[in-house]
């Protein structure tokens, strides 16, 4: 007898519709084809004990198992249980009366029977819609991350088992419900941390504030202690809630990479990644033997904070120079080619020397001769052109720290922030894929960037003095574009100008010889 039973594999972020194809014949033999893994192939003695712990005699007659279409690749051991549940009908141990063409299934098997949690649900989820199934069965520790897709019957099992009785009709397995527009709403905005606990450094935290209105990336320069990764941490407060859109392709990609918890719905914050600095290339951008996210698409429509920023290896630091300007990353190996999305906002930070105390008010700093310089030198140039802010962070006075009232809220600063944004939001509403101005190309910013006499001159003199690249003009035209949303000023005037110019100070033609100046 042949039985079909639907599934799916994972492709990048998105799923591939699969067909569990299985036919019992007379013979003793097992044969699995379809360009399985070697977690796959596996199956087979998973599938055997589960069976038989589950009540039921494993066929020994001729098996076939064939996973359609060949040509695409299979990988893990979510496709033990549409194996068990066609080999058990195809032999007709368990005679169906639900129509299991109608419920794509997907679920790993332990050796007693048991459904453990796979990864790659919710594009599973997505694609099961899509391809018109009446629901899905899933282990049910993924099931409310599957039931975030509207429109689909979503049933939660615990074991084999209860999945083969709900096929032959003699149980019924209660849909899981979520109401994810609620539940997302009720969820955002929510935060452990805040800016208001964050005492003095008011120059950083509107730098901060300039960044998130505008997607810009930034760096912070200044000595251990000073708060660099303390503020850092608190951005995700004032960024822009994400939109449901948003938190469907970032949940997508968290579950794809199996990092999303037990009983998951859709994420309603930004992602915050912050990887160690002894991180390898590959682990950075994606990919491996088993193809997954890296770290700059875990990061998607959140920040990604490299802390200590010399200390990357530079191939792990020239790795992102394409992502930063393009948004995606376009893995390649001999095997496969996947498009990973990758728009994020970059916030690094690091020592202005190898003793950190270039520049400190209080304490020497103790490098030889040539070595701060050779310290910048970790990173290139074109990546640097490719941070739109430069903040020094210097350490906060007593005074300032031994104040009792707090600072700002990150409620008050987002909501300017949101502000900005929504400002973007009309500008580009017409541009497909464009949502801040970050993400401007040249011909937006000539239309939409476009300043007055005195703020050109203010650009120009930077420009000549600092022998600054074109892209440096670029991105100081994008963040002084962000400063006058803040404002809500039409035009970039001067003070938007001088504003912007001042997040540049660590040109690398002045930066470690003495103590850049503005030209104006």
């Amino acid at each position: 007898m042949l039985v079909k039973i639907p599934a799916a594999a994972v492709n990048g972020i998105d799923a591939i519709a699969v067909n569990v194809e299985v036919v019992v014949s007379p013979g003793i033999s097992y044969t699995m084809v379809g360009l399985p893994d070697t977690a796959v192939k596996e199956a087979y003695q998973r599938v055997v004990s589960a069976t038989t712990q589950s009540g039921y005699d494993f066929p020994r007659r001729n098996v076939v198992v064939n996973l359609s279409p060949a040509d695409v690749r299979k990988e893990g051991a979510a496709y033990d249980l549409p194996i068990a549940a066609g080999i058990l009908t195809a032999a007709e141990i368990v005679r169906p009366s639900t129509d299991i063409s109608a419920y794509m299934m997907m679920g790993e098997l332990s050796l007693d029977g048991t459904l453990l949690p796979i990864g790659g649900v919710l594009p599973m989820a997505i694609k099961a819609r899509e391809a018109g199934f009446k629901g899905m069965i899933v282990p049910r520790s993924n099931a409310t991350e599957a039931a975030v897709v509207n429109d689909l019957e979503v049933l939660g099992a615990d074991n084999l088992r209860q999945v083969m009785e709900f096929i032959a009709g003699n149980t019924r397995i209660e849909p899981t419900v979520v109401n994810t527009r609620e539940e997302f709403a009720a969820d955002s905005g929510s935060f452990d941390l805040d800016f208001s606990e964050v005492k003095g450094q008011e120059t950083v935290k509107r730098a901060f504030e300039v960044a998130c209105a505008g997607g810009h990336n930034i760096l912070l320069v200044g000595p251990p202690g000073a708060g660099k990764s303390m503020m850092a941490k608190r951005l995700p407060t004032i960024l822009p809630p994400l939109t449901l859109s948003e938190a469907l392709e970032t949940t997508k990609i968290h579950s794809v990479a199996g990092r999303l918890k037990n009983g998951s719905r859709l994420m309603s914050c930004r992602p915050f990644r912050s990887p160690h600095h002894t991180i390898s290339p590959v682990a950075l951008v994606g990919g491996g033997s088993n193809p997954m996210p890296g770290e700059i698409s875990l990061a998607h429509n959140g920040i990604l904070f490299l802390d200590e920023f010399p200390e990357f290896s530079r191939p792990v630091l020239e790795v992102l120079r394409q992502p930063l300007e393009d948004r995606h990353i376009s893995v390649s190996r001999a095997r496969y080619s996947i498009d990973y999305p990758a728009s994020f906002m970059l916030v690094a930070s690091m020592n202005p020397c190898p003793c950190g105390y270039y520049n400190h008010p209080t304490k020497e700093c103790t490098c030889q001769p040539g070595a701060i310089a050779k310290y910048m030198s970790r990173i290139s140039g074109p990546l640097l052109d490719r941070i739109d802010l430069q903040v020094e962070i210097l350490p906060v006075p007593f005074d300032e720290l031994s104040r009792a009232s707090n600072g700002e809220a990150s409620a008050d600063i987002r909501r300017r922030v949101v502000q900005a944004r929504e400002i973007q939001a009309k500008r580009f509403a017409s541009e497909q894929g464009i949502h801040c101005n970050a993400q401007m190309n040249t011909r937006l910013l000539q239309l939409h960037a476009r300043p007055d006499d005195k703020a050109m001159g203010i650009l120009r003199t930077t420009i000549e003095k600092f022998n600054m690249s074109a892209r440096a003009y670029d991105r100081i035209l994008k963040v002084a574009r962000t400063i006058a949303d803040l404002d809500n000023a039409d035009t970039i005037g001067a003070i938007h100008m001088a504003e912007a110019v001042s997040y540049r100070n660590l040109d690398r033609s002045t930066w470690g010889t003495s103590n850049p100046k503005l030209p104006f």
